[in-house]
């Protein structure tokens, strides 16, 4: 079968089998792997983007004691979530959770929704978190893919991913899903990831999926099924200390430290008074912080 087709084939049940006697052998024992409660799900898989996986596990644990029910989180404060959120980074994603879960209160009575069309409408949830929640949480069998996932299977399959199409390697991970451990396959997967198909010098003599893997055959892609431009030469990387990620942490750490109105008049690191203005505008459009002038500058606070 053509590996760039609509449908392609699953990956075979001995191989799915293998994976799964591996994860249960030796699957990393993440905290949040726990439970298969909707609600502590959606939060483990919004801690983990972005994030390690070790350390969205030690945050989990202190979150759910803090914000035990959905209800707990839509009935917190703004400023309560985001210094709860505190060492996880890309701090937008707490404000998201925090309307998500105000959604599933107002819209849902309470409970996570199953379905992945309703979980993608949850604000901050996307295509992988969606299916990721909806295999975990409620035992379907939709594939989550993300570029781990979807490393790992493309190798599998046909020695890459550049072999599929994104609507062909979504339907190839939701082919491979076992219908009775939907959830354990979808962690088993990231664990191969994670540990042993990495992207760069993958360890192929320590994947469970050795004996069935085309990349680990020697096979490879010869030309991916789209016609893709030449890559362009990548640019060095920026020093992290210079970049608007950076300056933004800063700011709403600030704000997390202060119990009141923070002035923000001078620059901060490498980034002159302008910038800093510019980011702190920009927090509060994005929900993470208010904003209040003054006759000599800016201030900013956490939200109320």
């Amino acid at each position: 079968m053509d590996p760039a087709a609509d449908a392609p084939a699953p990956v075979p049940p001995a191989l799915r089998d293998a994976v799964l006697a591996w994860y249960d052998a030796t699957g990393r024992e993440l905290a949040f792997r726990a439970t298969s409660d909707p609600y502590a799900v959606l939060v483990s898989e919004l801690m983990a983007q972005q994030t390690q996986a070790l350390r969205a596990a030690e945050a989990w644990t202190g979150w759910m004691d803090r914000f035990p029910s959905v209800e707990a989180l839509a009935a917190a404060p703004v400023a309560d979530v985001l210094r709860a959120w505190a060492g996880l980074g890309y701090n937008r994603r707490a404000v998201h959770l925090h309307r998500a879960a105000k959604v599933i209160v107002a819209e849902h009575g309470g409970r996570v929704p199953s379905s992945v069309a309703e979980l993608e409408a949850l604000p901050g949830v996307g295509p992988y978190t969606a299916r990721a929640v909806a295999a975990i949480a409620f035992g379907q069998p939709v594939g989550a893919v993300d570029v781990n996932v979807k490393r790992v299977l493309g190798r599998m399959a046909a020695g890459g991913p550049e072999a599929f199409t994104p609507a062909a390697i979504q339907a190839l991970a939701d082919a491979s899903v076992p219908v009775d451990r939907a959830g354990a396959w979808t962690h088993a997967l990231m664990d191969v990831g994670q540990r042993v198909c990495r992207p760069r010098r993958p360890n192929c003599a320590d994947c469970p999926a050795i004996a069935w893997c085309a990349y680990a055959a020697g096979v490879r892609p010869t030309s991916g099924p789209i016609d893709r431009p030449a890559a362009r030469p990548r640019r060095p990387e920026p020093a992290f200390e210079s970049t608007n990620r950076w300056l933004r942490g800063r700011i709403v750490q600030r704000a997390r430290d202060a119990t009141g109105w923070v002035p923000f008049v001078d620059g901060i690191g490498e980034h002159g008074p302008g910038a800093v203005r510019a980011a702190v505008v920009a927090l509060s459009r994005d929900g993470l912080l208010e904003i209040r002038e003054t006759p000599t500058g800016v201030e900013a606070r956490l939200p109320r």
